[in-house]
């Protein structure tokens, strides 16, 4: 049978181990490593002590080896565990990140760098948090060139930040394309522990067309379905918003670009109706137009996962939507400036121009 070292202690050394496991401020780990030294010191085997401490032997041989070799500081402190940790290039992971691009695609995964690195992906992705790099996001843009972009914005601000006395500020434009879907099988509703299920794929219906103008000063809705958005059908809608709005109130439309809103024929009409003022925004600026806000809303909350079996049921949801909004509506506040939306387009310009000069040399 094997007998384990034995351990002597004196008396200075059994008090000191006595006050660590007697004390409340020693760690739990510390005051079961002393105990395991007092217990051997008493005569006790290895086995004996892990029965009577409720642990395994192995870790009772190992921290009566360690105080025999080193005494109290044998226990107090552990063994480095495990292979030393992996030193990072982080210039170079930094530098690959946003300089170049993996074989065969478009941006970096932390599985691709780790693997180029010859670290782990946590690692790669660790040192990407601490220096804000996301190669996994991409934002979308687009920079207005329209030559009287500074006019226009500042015209449509203007409105949104001053609105003219005695006059009504209306955001229109058209949701081309609504699509009527209709799942292929019906899906499973939420309950508990599991979320709600829609097929993946779906069948058509046909399409429509919401016209809507959002009334800047208290956010109500004059909308209307018409199944095409040609002229002809802006011009209904103009015609819609006349009847819907107070006859002594000027008007201020605020429109995109679109053929529709400039034909020849509503401009005609337009002339004959001197109240109503058109507004256009600058090409490639529809964020500057308010309703758009309304679409995204409008799409989130009541297109996206309705399931609609005809036209018709879909024109419907979206006038009953409408009419919901309408009960309680809440305005959007615009709060940028107009200098401060042309600052901040100024730099994007700046930066995209010494972008492509630097590509081009």
């Amino acid at each position: 049978m094997r007998v384990a070292p034995a351990i002597v202690l004196t008396q200075e050394q059994e008090a000191e181990l006595t006050g660590l496991v007697r004390s409340k401020l020693t760690s739990v780990r510390l005051a079961q490593r002393a105990q395991i030294v007092l217990l051997a010191a008493q005569g006790m085997q290895n086995k004996e002590i892990a029965d009577q401490l409720g642990i395994g032997r192995v870790q009772v041989v190992r921290w009566r080896k360690r105080y025999l070799a080193s005494g109290l500081a044998g226990i107090e402190h552990d063994l480095p565990r495990g292979a030393p940790p992996v030193k990072v290039d982080v210039a170079r992971l930094v530098d690959l990140t946003t300089q170049t691009k993996p074989e065969a695609a478009t941006h970096w995964s932390t599985r691709k760098m780790g693997a180029v690195l010859g670290v782990s992906a946590s690692t790669v992705m660790r040192h990407w948090q601490a220096h804000g790099l996301k190669p996994h996001l991409v934002r979308t843009f687009k920079v207005s060139r329209d030559p009287e972009f500074v006019e226009k914005l500042e015209d449509i601000v203007g409105l949104y930040m001053s609105p003219p006395e005695h006059a009504l500020v209306l955001c229109c434009d058209e949701k081309s394309q609504v699509q009527a879907l209709d799942r292929t099988q019906l899906g499973l509703p939420l309950k508990k522990g599991r979320a709600a299920t829609m097929t993946h794929d779906y069948k058509r219906n046909g399409t429509t067309t919401l016209f809507a103008a959002l009334n800047v000063l208290d956010g109500q809705v004059i909308g209307q379905c018409q199944q095409r958005h040609t002229h002809a059908e802006w011009l209904k809608f103009l015609k819609k918003i006349d009847r819907e709005t107070p006859k002594g109130k000027t008007l201020h439309l605020i429109a995109d670009n679109y053929a529709t809103h400039k034909h020849p024929t509503v401009q005609e009409w337009l002339a004959k109706h001197p109240r109503f003022n058109m507004h256009f925004t600058p090409t490639s600026a529809s964020w500057l137009n308010m309703v758009e806000r309304f679409f995204r809303d409008i799409s989130e909350n009541r297109l996206r996962r309705g399931v609609f079996t005809s036209v018709p049921e879909l024109v419907g949801a979206i006038d009953e939507y409408i009419a919901h909004h309408n009960t309680n509506p809440k305005p959007f506040i615009w709060t940028k400036s107009a200098r401060d939306i042309l600052q901040k387009v100024m730099r994007a310009n700046r930066r995209l121009s010494s972008k492509q000069n630097g590509t081009l040399h």
